[in-house]
């Protein structure tokens, strides 16, 4: 078996999800046992704790908190089967994986979105030294309809992790209150937050296609006496351009207190 995935939560349920896109090679396991539903949709397997410990290459998709138990537990055949680990954890390094477990082995860290599973995801990776070349490239393969890879330095992982892991829920939020606007403005809840989602997308395609800084694609929005640039005066009323940044920042510094715990 070449994969095996250890809690199949939103993040490892989705990273299943697009995993399956190019092999169903691997098996699920996870405590409540709703990972079972999965892997039939799937058309992979369900199994033991055992029988994923098994594979040749895991991923560890617990919460970090609950990463040093499972680990502890899984010791005895980790030694054994010298497994790839893949860990998404939010600020455990993976040094911190590597003495949890007790034993040498080769890492991949990565910090993927939840839109991974609708092949429109990011997923940041860095891999210790024990992760040999072809190991690295075979994995980007298999997992290349997540959508977008970009490796990153460990170090700067927790911030990775805070821009494209967690920014998501920013996104949502400011999508349904995008869609608020429209409502109050008379346009009906499934049109508004329809064009929203669409308005969203061109603008960061708008961005990946032109290059040019969003200052300036700011600017060609906005008209001089127009109504665009009352709605950015109303937004940098409000502290808008604050709230975003010390959110990101706020994430980040969460992340490292993760990693100390």
């Amino acid at each position: 078996m070449k994969y095996g995935f250890i809690g199949c939560g939103n993040m490892g349920g989705a990273l299943a999800t697009a995993l399956a896109k190019n092999t169903t090679d691997f098996m699920l396991t996870d405590r409540s046992g709703r990972g079972a539903a999965l892997a039939e949709e799937l058309g992979s397997s369900y199994g033991t704790l055992e029988q994923v410990l098994a594979a040749k290459r895991i991923f560890l998709g617990v919460k970090p908190q609950m990463m040093e138990g499972v680990l502890r537990d899984a010791q005895p055949m980790l030694v054994m089967h010298k497994p790839l680990l893949i860990t998404m954890a939010a600020g455990k390094t993976m040094a911190q994986i590597e003495e949890m477990a007790n034993c040498s082995l080769p890492i991949i860290r990565i910090m993927p979105n939840t839109a991974v599973a609708v092949g429109k995801g990011v997923m940041l990776y860095c891999a210790n030294e024990k992760v040999t070349k072809e190991v690295l490239e075979d994995f980007l393969a298999d997992m290349s309809a997540v959508g977008w890879t970009m490796v990153l330095e460990e170090k700067l992982m927790d911030a990775g992790s805070a821009l494209s892991g967690s920014s998501p829920a920013f996104v949502y939020l400011f999508l349904d209150a995008l869609a608020d606007g429209a409502v109050a403005c008379g346009i009906p809840r499934t049109q508004a937050l329809e064009l929203a989602a669409m308005t969203l997308i061109g603008a960061g395609e708008m961005y990946l296609a032109t290059g040019a800084h969003p200052g300036s694609l700011k600017d060609t929005v906005c008209s001089p006496g127009g109504s665009t640039i009352e709605g950015i005066r109303e937004l940098e009323s409000r502290g808008f351009r604050s709230a975003v940044t010390e959110a990101v920042c706020a994430t980040c510094e969460k992340n490292k207190v993760l990693g100390r715990t």
